[in-house]
């Protein structure tokens, strides 16, 4: 068997290290000892970027907010959804994933951060948010590992009942609030419904076969 290889560590603000590891070609980023994220589990994450583009439709120029790069697996997917006149920001809290995406996992990355369409802010995707108006028309969130977050504790303010009040107030009329999650949370579904979105939960797989763990993503539309 194929040892596990420690590549880099990198501080959160707020919250424990994260470790990013190799084995053979599989990348692996982990928290303690959870593993957040895996080259090869990249289904739900694309299908969180696939299946908000799908509900947009053929919305003219969208501006899409990405909270999150993590391996890319959704900004790439996004990139292969929406047309040339497409915008994407992508707000990455921790600096080191960038530098990872560009270094030791350049092969994964494949250029997307490169594409004319992405802009990549560093810093808290809550703040990013925070100081939108009726500006996207679609934010996604992966950060943390949904509303039950593991890495830092501010990042609950997100997905508390103020925080999707902000989120809304961020998007255009009929724009998309999509959050991946590791698992069902029926309080965060209440709430985003209680928030004035009209809510979908949808159970999708792990990989991208269609097998491994089950996640969740939810679609709030805004009225």
């Amino acid at each position: 068997m194929i040892a596990r290889e420690l590549l880099a560590t990198a501080e959160v603000p707020g919250g424990e290290p994260l470790r990013l590891f190799r084995r053979g070609d599989d990348h692996m980023i982990v928290l303690d000892r959870n593993e957040l994220m895996n080259s090869r589990m990249s289904g739900s994450e694309e299908a969180l970027a696939t299946m908000t583009c799908t509900r947009l439709g053929n919305r003219p120029a969208p501006h899409i907010l990405i909270g999150g790069y993590g391996m890319g697996f959704t900004l790439r997917a996004a990139l292969g959804a929406i047309g040339p006149d497409a915008r994407i920001t992508v707000a990455e809290l921790v600096p080191d994933i960038i530098e990872w995406a560009r270094g030791p996992m350049a092969r994964l990355t494949a250029g997307c951060l490169d594409d004319p369409r992405v802009r990549v802010v560093l810093g808290d995707v809550a703040a990013r948010i925070a100081e939108a108006r009726q500006d996207y028309d679609a934010i996604l969130l992966d950060v943390d590992n949904g509303p039950d977050g593991l890495t830092r504790d501010a990042n609950d303010r997100l997905y508390s009942p103020r925080g999707l009040q902000v989120a809304k107030a961020a998007l255009k009329s009929g724009g998309v609030l999509a959050v991946w999650s590791a698992g069902p949370d029926q309080a965060f579904a209440r709430r985003l419904g209680e928030a004035g979105f009209s809510v979908e939960e949808i159970v999708v797989r792990a990989r991208s076969n269609g097998k491994g763990p089950r996640h969740v993503i939810w679609f709030g539309t805004k009225r």
